[in-house]
């Protein structure tokens, strides 16, 4: 039980913090791994696993990412997507906590999950606002295909760190075993 938690946790927490980089991708990723059973959604967020969740997210993530390649209009569009990005952190941080209490799961998904997304997007939305400022929206689409790297490989190294950590202890608890037989 305290590992389910642990890595639940942990899931959720760099999904939501993902959706500071996009609100949509992280919510793809997510769809995909429940519907292929990578990651436990819990009892009333199974429908996040839902092909029409799926095709919903797919298509946003899409809208998403062109919008963000409009100069000048990507910084309208943070003004919108920084309470999406805080909503969806939350949400994503919630679907994952196998917490019973509905109350404890909701506050821990806005403090932490919620939390999280609204720290990265808010420095992502200032990073474009300088990038604007500097160099008049020219470097936007740089700025934009990087946040666009970052939630992608934030949101799919989320569903593999539990798995690398159990490797890289495995791996050393049998170095350690394999050091203290060779000394004897």
């Amino acid at each position: 039980m305290p590992t389910e938690w642990i890595v639940s946790a942990c899931l959720g927490l760099g999904l939501a913090a993902s959706c500071g980089f996009r609100v949509f991708i992280p919510f793809l990723v997510a769809a995909i791994a429940g519907k292929i059973g990578i990651i436990p959604l819990t009892e009333n967020f199974h429908w996040l696993g839902s092909w029409p969740a799926i095709i919903c997210f797919g298509t946003a993530t899409v809208f998403e990412i062109l919008a963000y390649y409009i100069p000048f209009f990507d910084n309208v569009l943070d003004l919108v997507t920084t309470p999406l990005a805080i909503l969806g952190g939350t949400l994503l941080m919630t679907s994952l906590l196998p917490v019973d209490n509905n109350l404890l799961k909701w506050v821990g998904g806005l403090i932490v999950g919620g939390g999280s997304a609204g720290i990265i997007q808010s420095g992502t939305a200032l990073l474009r606002l300088a990038s604007t400022k500097t160099t008049a929206g020219i470097a936007n689409p740089i700025v934009s295909t990087g946040e666009h790297a970052a939630a992608f490989g934030t949101s799919i190294l989320a569903l593999f760190i539990p798995i690398i950590v159990a490797v890289l202890i495995a791996s050393l608890i049998f170095y350690l075993l394999y050091r203290l037989i060779a000394k004897k």
